[in-house]
């Protein structure tokens, strides 16, 4: 019996220790199991942060393309626009387009005083006439200054002609618009452009007689008949566009006043200015100084000669 129940006792242990090594087997497979779970969370959450990081990377790169986009977009319309505005010459088509026989009829009109100023007088919105007006001031002064005594250097005198021409022209222009807002007259800057443009023809008629026959009392009277003309009529045409005799006065009076006394300037202290402004610019024209050899005159010898003899003698 003894024998028997060793026997049966070792068959125990031998199923005690199969059971115990089979629960360490699963125990141990079980902790493996947990871990690679573990790890597959681990990799699986790390994906979904890198997922969610390159989809805000993602939006980011769209949206700055988007905003990209719709610069280069704005940009391209904007320059477009721009070129086409300043390309397109049909903007400034109608205020040149006049024939010859309109502007010969509008110089001759600005001769003549108009007589009726109890309606608004029609004035030419066109820049052809006023423009070649100009211009042919600048020929003149450029004539006056080489027929005169005037020295020119450094080539022509075009780019100080130009200068004065067009800034009386336009400054002037824009002045008396200012001035016809603030007295309540009824003229746009074209018209005003136009009406002291083709009011110049009287100072051309002025300078190209006088140039070229120097006498003041013929200026004079060219000045005050011609010059004097051209002025009534931009005076006559302002009268008729504005309302109360104050604003009239201002108005009128201050036009009158700059055409006539631009007219005097380009006759008698246009070249002076211009002398003293390349005196200033350039220095004074002077020949450049050069050595010449000369003979010692006879009195000077002699005074040589005593002076050294008196020297001898002393020593």
């Amino acid at each position: 019996q003894g024998g028997g129940s060793a026997v049966i006792d070792m068959e125990n242990m031998d199923d005690t220790s199969g059971s115990s090594f089979e629960d360490m087997g699963e125990m141990h497979q079980r902790m493996k199991e947990e871990e690679e779970e573990e790890a597959e969370g681990e990799t699986g959450a790390g994906e979904e942060e890198d997922g969610e990081f390159l989809g805000m990377k993602g939006l980011r790169g769209q949206l700055g393309r988007q905003v990209a986009d719709q610069m280069w977009q704005v940009g391209k319309r904007q320059a477009s626009r721009a070129f086409s505005l300043y390309a397109n010459i049909d903007i400034l088509r109608p205020y040149f387009d006049v024939e010859p026989v309109q502007v010969r009829a509008r110089l001759l009109e600005s001769m003549i005083p108009v007589k009726m100023i109890n309606f608004p007088q029609k004035i030419a919105g066109e820049l052809y006439g006023p423009l070649m007006l100009v211009f042919t001031l600048v020929a003149i002064l450029l004539h006056g200054m080489k027929t005169s005594d005037t020295i020119i250097r450094e080539g022509t005198l075009m780019g100080t002609a130009i200068g004065t021409c067009f800034g009386y022209w336009l400054g002037v222009s824009s002045f008396m618009y200012f001035l016809a807002y603030l007295c309540n007259a009824q003229i746009t800057m074209v018209q005003m452009l136009s009406l002291l443009g083709y009011g110049l023809f009287g100072h051309c008629i002025t300078l190209f007689v006088t140039y070229n026959i120097h006498f003041h009392s013929l200026f004079y009277i060219f000045w005050l008949v011609v010059g004097g003309l051209s002025t009534l009529r931009m005076v006559a045409v302002l009268v008729s566009r504005t309302v109360g005799h104050t604003q009239r006065l201002i108005l009128c009076g201050t036009l009158a006043a700059l055409h006539m006394l631009f007219l005097l300037y380009l006759h008698f202290a246009y070249h002076k200015v211009v002398e003293g402004i390349l005196d200033t610019l350039e220095g004074p024209n002077m020949p450049p100084f050069q050595r010449v050899a000369r003979d010692i005159p006879v009195v000077s010898n002699a005074v040589l000669n005593t002076t050294a003899k008196a020297i001898a003698l002393t020593l």
